[in-house]
């Protein structure tokens, strides 16, 4: 029989305001969790995304926590995303919220929120980077690239991207980068109904790409 796992919501004062981390861990009677994959969302949508979701679903499981992180402007209710400056700073703030378990923290995200782990990764001692469709550069500008941003988090990093990501495809990133292609997806995941796999097939190569990659880091979640 498959053990539930209840998600658990933690409210964090923040000096943008409150934000929200919902956590995922592996069942109670399970050894403890390897690390926390703490994700955020992108500038257009929250939690609900579907790669987060199928991350919280498939990893506590597998052994490691994820925590979901909402901005506070999300949690407000605001439908505009501030600057990065104010991203950046509540993610900081919040931080403390994630270490407190005593365990090891991947910091990640979905675009505007794995830019925001990428620019500070390093100085907050995170263990590594999950990046899911890493925006490299706004839709049909490439000359307006941010690789150089993602190239600074300085720590191991994973680039999950769809085939047809408008926002930069697998193949327009920087040679050397670690990245997972979900073919056919979109900068959201969604495939078309022509394409040879399914939604859930798509999401299966994404789970199955980011937990082969956790269990390969060097280090503590080992």
């Amino acid at each position: 029989m498959t053990a539930v796992l209840t998600p658990s919501a933690e409210t964090v004062t923040t000096p943008a305001g409150d934000a929200r981390i919902t956590w995922h861990l592996p069942p109670r009677r399970s050894p403890k969790p390897r690390a926390v994959v703490a994700l955020g969302h992108g500038a257009g949508g929250g939690i609900e995304a579907r790669d987060l979701q199928a991350l919280a679903a498939t990893l506590p499981p597998l052994g490691w926590g994820v925590a979901l992180v909402e901005q506070p402007w999300r949690v407000a209710g605001k439908k505009l995303a501030p600057a990065p400056k104010a991203l950046d700073a509540a993610w900081t703030a919040l931080w403390p919220a994630l270490v407190e378990r005593g365990l090891p923290v991947i910091a990640g995200g979905r675009s505007a929120g794995a830019r925001v782990a990428c620019r500070t990764a390093q100085g907050l001692g995170a263990h590594a980077v999950l990046a899911l469709s890493f925006p490299l550069h706004p839709p049909g500008k490439p000359e307006k690239s941010r690789a150089e941003e993602l190239a600074a988090a300085g720590l191991p990093t994973l680039v999950v991207q769809g085939g047809r990501d408008p926002f930069g495809r697998p193949e327009e990133f920087p040679r050397g980068t670690r990245i997972a292609e979900v073919p056919y997806g979109d900068h959201g995941f969604a495939v078309p109904k022509s394409a040879d796999l399914t939604q859930d097939d798509a999401l299966a190569v994404l789970t199955s790409a980011v937990a082969q990659w956790l269990d390969g880091l060097p280090g503590p979640p080992r």
